[in-house]
């Protein structure tokens, strides 16, 4: 089920407001990482191809965001995903792909992530999410 805009505009404006409290991307990033330790170590080991670790916790903080808009706009969270499921979504273009099937999500990354590889990865990981969903 694609996302309503409105849901995503939602949560990002939320975290927006937020982003003036300093705990607040750690407890969004470290909540992620508990919960979704499997991606969060998948993401860790393209640190090379982000740039560092800091665009890594950058692509976790992003994805919190993302699967958020998901357990708002379904009413429940995303299980934790496996490699395989991340297998499973792993082929072709994912920005392309993701456009078409959660085309909301697709324009808060584009807006909101400068770098390729990240979006690129962001989007792999929103289409796991929306797969599971």
């Amino acid at each position: 089920m694609k996302l309503k805009k409105e849901t995503v505009a939602e949560v990002v404006g939320e975290a927006s407001t937020k982003m003036s409290d300093p705990n607040y991307s750690a407890v969004m990033v470290g909540g992620f990482v508990q919960r979704q330790t499997p991606t969060a170590q998948f993401i860790g080991a393209h640190q090379d191809e982000l740039g560092g670790g800091e665009a890594v916790v950058s692509v976790i903080f992003h994805c919190a965001l993302i699967h958020e808009c998901f357990v708002r706009g379904n009413g429940r969270a995303v299980r934790i995903m496996s490699y395989e499921d991340l297998d499973a979504v792993a082929s072709g273009d994912s920005l392309a792909k993701l456009a078409k099937v959660q085309p909301s999500i697709h324009e808060f990354i584009e807006a909101n992530v400068e770098h390729l590889p990240a979006r690129k990865l962001i989007a792999l990981l929103a289409l796991a999410m929306d797969h599971l969903s």
